[in-house]
C-alpha cells in the first residue's frame, strides 16, 4: 500500500509582468492555491489551483479553506486507488473547482513519482513536446499591436485576442494585432461579454476588414446555450463552447443543443480526469478541442500540457498562464513550446 501520511495547501502568490484584462476584470497578479501530498514512502506530489471568482466560483480563501479540509478524507488513503479519491473529493466539496484541481493533481503526481512515470502516461501518452499560443489582453490598439509584434519576434504563431467590450473598440484592437503579426493565426475570446447580435457584428466586422479569423471563443454567457447555438448558426467561424462546460453533463448540453463548434476544456474548471472524460465526449461528437488555462505557474501548466501529450487529441492549445507571471517557480522560456518531464508533471515549486 502507498499511504497519504499529510496534505497541507497554502497561498501561491504569483505578480504578474503586466495588468492582465479581461472583459471580466482585470488582474495584477495570480492568487493561487499550492498542494502538498506527501506519501509513507517519502514522495511528494504538487497540485496548483488558481481560482478566479467570476469564473470557478472561489476566493484565494475559500479554494485554500477547501483544500485544506480535504486532508482529514485523504489522509492514510492509498495514493493507488486515486480514482475513486477523487470522486470522493468531488462528492464532498461540489463546485469547488480550483480546490479540487490542485488537489486531484497532488494525489495524481504523487502517484506518478511513486513509480517514477510521466503523468502524461496515464492518458495513453508520453511526454512529448506541446505548442501554446499566447493570449492578447485587452488594451489599446497600439500597445495590443506591440505586445503582438513582439509575441511574433518569439516565434508565437498562434496568439488569442481577448475581447468582450464594445464591438468597435474590440474591432480596432484585432486589426492592430493582425497588422503587427500578419502571418499569426487568430482567435478571439470575449468571455461571455457579448450578446449574439454583437458576436454577429464582431465578425462581420472583421470580414469588412479581410482578417480571418481561427476561433471564437465564449460569446455570450455561459448559460445561454441558445444564444451560443445561434451564434454558432449565424457565422462562419467556428465557435468555441469555455465557459458554459464545467462538467461532462455540461458538455453534453452543448452537444445536443449543436452549440458549439469546439470545446475548451480547462483542467481549473474540471479536474484531470473530468477533463479528460469531457474531451472523449467532444471527440465522440466529432467537436473540435481546446485546452485552456487559468494564471497558473508551470505546476498548473505542465499539468495541462501532460495530459495534452497523454490523450494526443488537442486541436487547439492555450496554455500561456506562466508565461504572463513575473516570475514563475521554475525557468521558464519566452516562447510557444511547453516541454514537460516527469516523473509526475515533473515541476517542483521552489526548487
Amino acid at each position: 500500500m502507498t499511504t497519504i501520511t499529510s496534505l497541507t495547501a497554502s497561498a501561491h502568490e504569483l505578480p504578474l509582468r503586466e495588468p492582465f484584462e479581461i472583459s471580466l476584470g482585470t488582474r495584477e497578479q495570480a492568487r493561487n492555491v499550492l498542494v502538498t501530498v506527501e506519501t509513507d514512502s517519502g514522495v511528494r506530489g504538487y497540485g496548483e489551483g488558481s481560482p478566479l471568482p467570476p469564473v470557478t466560483g472561489e476566493t484565494q480563501r475559500a479554494a485554500l479553506a477547501t483544500a485544506q479540509a480535504t486532508a482529514s478524507l485523504l489522509e492514510g488513503r492509498d495514493v493507488r486507488n486515486y480514482r475513486s479519491l477523487v470522486r470522493e473529493l468531488r462528492d464532498a466539496f461540489p463546485g469547488a473547482v480550483s480546490a479540487l484541481f490542485a488537489v486531484e493533481t497532488a494525489i495524481l503526481d504523487a502517484y506518478c513519482r511513486e513509480r517514477m512515470i510521466p503523468l502524461s502516461e496515464l492518458f495513453g501518452g508520453t511526454a512529448t513536446p506541446v505548442e501554446t499560443d499566447l493570449t492578447v489582453p485587452i488594451l489599446p490598439p497600439e500597445t495590443a499591436g506591440e505586445r503582438a509584434g513582439a509575441a511574433a519576434e518569439a516565434g508565437f504563431d498562434q496568439l488569442k485576442v481577448k475581447t468582450g467590450g464594445p464591438v468597435a473598440a474590440d474591432l480596432e484592437r484585432v486589426v492592430a494585432v493582425h497588422e503587427a503579426a500578419p502571418e499569426a493565426t487568430l482567435k478571439v475570446d470575449a468571455n461571455q461579454g457579448w450578446t449574439p447580435a454583437e458576436s454577429e457584428r464582431f465578425v462581420d466586422g472583421l470580414a469588412a476588414r479581410g482578417i480571418d479569423l481561427a476561433l471564437l471563443e465564449q460569446p455570450v454567457a455561459k448559460d445561454d446555450i441558445a444564444g451560443l447555438a445561434r451564434v454558432r448558426d449565424s457565422v462562419s467561424v467556428p465557435v468555441a463552447a469555455d465557459e458554459a462546460v464545467f462538467s461532462p453533463a455540461d458538455a453534453i448540453r452543448v452537444v445536443r443543443e449543436d452549440a458549439a463548434d469546439v470545446v475548451n476544456v480547462k483542467l481549473g474548471k474540471s479536474g484531470l480526469l473530468e477533463t479528460a472524460a469531457i474531451a472523449d465526449i467532444a471527440s465522440g461528437a466529432n467537436l473540435e478541442l481546446m485546452v485552456g488555462c487559468m494564471l497558473e505557474s508551470a505546476v498548473g501548466i505542465h499539468t495541462s500540457a501532460h495530459l495534452v501529450a497523454g490523450l494526443g487529441a488537442f486541436d487547439y492549445v492555450d496554455l500561456d498562464g506562466n508565461l504572463l507571471l513575473a516570475e514563475d517557480v521554475t525557468d521558464t522560456a519566452f516562447d510557444p513550446t511547453i516541454d514537460p518531464a516527469g516523473p509526475g508533471h515533473g515541476v517542483e515549486p521552489g526548487a
